[in-house]
């Protein structure tokens, strides 16, 4: 029986989702603008600033490296989330109760403060390039969607299925890899989206830990910000909200958004 909505949950929906929406239809004008300048509404029809992002430069590579940062640093961090999500829901027993905290301490510490903090201790410290710097500020940034979201996968996985192909014979590793993997598939797959999206659009972290030869795509909006005020920003966002819904929509065609949910 399918369930009436009131009108008035309706209208609070529709207002909420408008107010949501709203400003990417206002990048998306001011993307298109015809002036030298950003403005909204938009003053004519254009799509040179478009092809002005890929004759800077500073753009092209800053995207290739928040590419590459992004996809390393996911990789890391399922790397090591999955391995320690799955040992905090299989032995949560023996295991004290705080060390599922540690995990999502980088959550929970601002993340200015983070990026201080890794730039001090890292950097300045232990004297390691930028971009080996960059890459674990990255991966450090996004281990607690690894482990939380794969972890939520985790609660719901009967391991007594796990202990009948090990008493049958199968090896834990094997065990691991054809039996519990398969069945937390969609928490990996959720995982690596939350954690490449916030990744790429990072801007607190990569703040303190970019340097010299080495910068990341919002960095680089920043920098452009300030020396020009033309339509090149709100393409460069409007890129990367095609490259978000692009995600997205390869989740859709090969698993369907509902896998996520499962």
């Amino acid at each position: 029986m399918q369930t009436k909505l009131h009108p008035a949950l309706i209208a609070i929906a529709s207002l909420i989702f408008l107010i949501l929406i709203a400003p990417l239809f206002i990048i998306l004008g001011a993307a298109v603008s015809d002036t030298p300048f950003l403005t909204f509404p938009p003053q004519g029809f254009t799509l040179k600033w478009f092809s002005n992002i890929f004759q800077i430069e500073a753009f092209r590579t800053t995207a290739i490296t928040s590419l590459q940062i992004a996809f390393l640093g996911t990789f890391l961090a399922l790397l090591i989330g999955i391995p320690a999500a799955y040992a905090l829901n299989r032995f949560k027993i023996r295991l004290p109760s705080w060390l599922s905290n540690v995990f999502v301490l980088p959550i929970l510490v601002p993340e200015i403060v983070l990026g201080f903090s890794l730039m001090k201790n890292i950097t300045i410290g232990l004297q390691l390039p930028v971009y080996t710097t960059l890459l674990l500020g990255h991966t450090l940034l996004v281990l607690p969607y690894a482990v939380r979201v794969v972890g939520a996968s985790l609660a719901s996985f009967d391991f007594s299925i796990e202990e009948a192909a090990i008493s049958l014979g199968c090896p834990p590793l094997k065990t691991f890899l054809t039996v519990v993997l398969p069945n937390i598939s969609a928490g990996v797959v959720a995982a690596f989206i939350l954690a490449f999206i916030t990744s790429i659009n990072d801007v607190s972290i990569s703040l303190f830990l970019t340097g010299p030869g080495v910068s990341t795509l919002p960095i680089q909006i920043l920098a452009h910000m300030e020396q020009f005020f033309d339509p090149t920003i709100a393409s460069v966002s409007v890129l990367l909200m095609l490259l978000t819904v692009g995600v997205m929509a390869i989740v859709e065609a090969t698993l369907g958004l509902t896998f996520l949910t499962k």
